[in-house]
């Protein structure tokens, strides 16, 4: 059986060469040509609310901890309430990053 509206050319399926997407396009020397620090440092300068969200958190969890050790139990559960604070603080940083990476990104016509 064929169908009338076929998608793609008949070509031959080749499993050596990737999938031919109409509209897509991805780009492999920015993701090739890019190290690990290259990649981290790019994400820091697109979203740099991200990391001081997630440094918030840890200090939040340490001193919860240090102070838990330590005997005092108020300040220590004041110190994970605010490490919760931070998490939510981070996850709304990710995901209003997302929101402006998508906004950003060009969108086929």
């Amino acid at each position: 059986m064929t169908s009338s509206g076929s998608v793609a050319p008949e070509v031959p399926f080749d499993p050596s060469q990737p999938p031919v997407i109409e509209g897509f396009s991805p780009s492999r020397n920015l993701l090739r040509d890019e190290s690990v620090r290259d990649k981290f440092g790019r994400k820091i300068r697109e979203n740099p609310v991200v990391p001081l969200g997630c440094l918030a958190t840890a200090g939040a969890l340490s001193y919860g901890l240090y102070c838990f050790h330590r005997g005092n139990s108020q300040r220590s559960q004041m110190m994970m309430r605010t490490r919760i604070l931070a998490q939510g603080f981070t996850v709304m940083a990710i995901l209003g990053g997302l929101v402006v990476s998508a906004v950003k990104s060009p969108r086929p016509h």
